[in-house]
């Protein structure tokens, strides 16, 4: 069993809070546009990070983390990828991908627009976890935590930031 945080669109803004509601995770994703080495760093120092570079992550963070990464974790196929977009309307540089060979787990960012959805289509589900910086319109910093228990996702919890 795992327990993971899910984060993006930190847009190298700092709160304490990343650790203080990721201190019971196992691991921490991050769905990008980190923006900071030096943020990508304490992260990965608190807890294993898996991330992806987002369109405003630099030449550093794209040396350090794919575009698309695809990954087992427990049991459970996740593909994460910072401009995906979401059932109904995946972006069309992820959609093949996903459409010939779903992912049980997609995640993704760039929207700053929280979305936890079950793409029934594609027997998936999927989760944006909105923006925890403050680069954006956004009104409300969010972040996501999610168990992986062999096959199974459950426990999904928003956190807001404010």
């Amino acid at each position: 069993m795992k327990k993971i945080g899910i984060i993006s669109d930190t847009h190298s803004y700092w709160d304490d809070r990343y650790l203080k509601y990721f201190e019971c995770c196992d691991e921490i994703w991050h769905a990008g546009d980190i923006c900071s080495t030096e943020l990508a760093e304490r992260l990965s120092a608190f807890r294993p990070l898996r991330a992806v570079c987002g369109n405003c992550d630099g030449g550093d963070l794209r040396l350090m983390f794919p575009e698309v990464l695809r990954f087992r974790c427990e049991q459970v196929e996740v593909l994460m990828k910072h401009i995906g977009g979401y059932p109904g309307r995946y972006d069309r540089s992820i959609a093949r991908q996903i459409f010939s060979n779903p992912p049980q787990l997609f995640i993704s960012g760039h929207s700053h627009i929280l979305k936890v959805q079950y793409d029934k289509t594609l027997g998936l589900l999927h989760i944006n976890p909105g923006a925890a910086g403050i680069q954006g319109w956004q009104k409300v910093r969010t972040l996501v935590r999610l168990t992986i228990d062999g096959a199974q996702m459950s426990d999904c919890e928003v956190i807001e930031l404010g």
